[in-house]
């Protein structure tokens, strides 16, 4: 048990740091191959955050724990929201200027309505996987036309900001590429096999540990670039990050662990984690807009109910595992 528990705090830290410099490097590599800036921010940097919940994913379905492959997809998505974006906006209220987050918010609510569509037979099939790896191909190739278009928003202005202040040259860019994503590779590796270990020894589901330990983990990255973003009055940024790895999340990791291994979904995925996840980021389409489209703030009242939202929904499924 103890060296499961050293292996999962291991391979957290490992996956965290690993992912950080994969990003680095993917997005310095990118900007040296001349990709627009609006594009490095809403593709690389939004999505290279998910990095770790793609790679955890992948290695948890290959070796036969679908529970915990949907559990960090679906579990990540709620703590970006509820825990990130609400410990956010109690530091700083948080304005919502980009038009590409306005866009992306309602994108993701209708993708998390397929997402959910999906589960009512019980499973997700490879089918499923495919569809899911399919849409998010779309996705990425309509982020990639709207990138190109050259159009002033105030998202590529943030990253262009982040990108003059921390230069890397090509050469150090693609060796921390190739390093990051190796170590993402390893850390997963042992970080899989902490939680399944773990899991087994107390007698719980895979599922409560990819939506507990494991989500929390992977979404620190998240985490890091909310702080970071907030200090700095990066607010698109902030959004930006959550909304992409939103996306990511809920197409391309639960569907690359699909398509891997047909997931068995359990009845309380769909009423419970589901639910949450749709509900979540509804109320995050009215917090930044607000009923009359006038209110384009998340304040410090809205930080507040997402943060308790959280906790409870945390607490929840901690008081099933001390039941089981």
């Amino acid at each position: 048990m103890l060296m499961a528990i050293g292996a999962i705090i291991a391979g957290l830290v490992l996956l965290v740091w690993s992912a950080d410099k994969f990003v680095e490097g993917a997005a310095a590599t990118a900007k040296h191959l001349g990709m627009p800036t609006l594009l490095i921010g809403m593709v690389i940097i939004g999505f290279g955050t998910s990095a770790p919940e793609l790679a955890v994913s992948a290695m948890a379905a290959s070796d036969g724990n679908p529970g915990l492959a949907l559990g960090n997809g679906y579990g990540s998505n709620i703590t970006n929201i509820a825990l990130i974006v609400g410990l956010t906006a109690i530091i700083a209220p948080i304005a919502v200027h980009s038009q590409v987050i306005r866009k992306e918010l309602p994108l993701l609510l209708v993708l998390t309505l397929i997402a959910g569509a999906q589960l009512l037979d019980g499973e997700l099939s490879r089918l499923d996987g495919w569809v899911l790896l399919g849409v998010f191909a779309a996705v990425m190739g309509w982020s990639i036309y709207q990138g190109y278009q050259g159009k002033e928003d105030p998202l590529a202005g943030d990253t262009e900001t982040e990108m003059i202040a921390h230069p890397m040259p090509l050469k150090s860019a693609i060796i921390w590429l190739v390093v990051g994503l190796v170590l993402l590779i390893v850390s997963s590796r042992i970080l899989v096999w902490g939680a399944v270990t773990i899991a087994q020894s107390l007698g719980i589901s895979d599922l409560i540990i990819g939506l507990t330990i494991v989500a929390i983990g992977t979404s620190l990255p998240e985490l890091a670039s909310a702080l970071a973003a907030v200090k700095k009055n990066e607010h698109d940024l902030i959004l930006g990050n959550i909304l992409g790895s939103g996306i990511f999340n809920t197409l391309a990791v639960v569907g690359l662990a699909a398509a891997i291994e047909p997931l068995s979904v359990a009845p309380e995925v769909l009423y419970r984690d589901w639910t949450l996840m749709f509900g979540l980021t509804l109320a995050l389409l009215v917090m930044g807009f607000g009923l009359t489209g006038w209110r384009k703030l998340i304040s410090r009242v809205d930080g507040a109910l997402l943060l308790l939202v959280y906790v409870g929904y945390t607490g929840y499924l901690f008081s099933t595992m001390a039941v089981s």
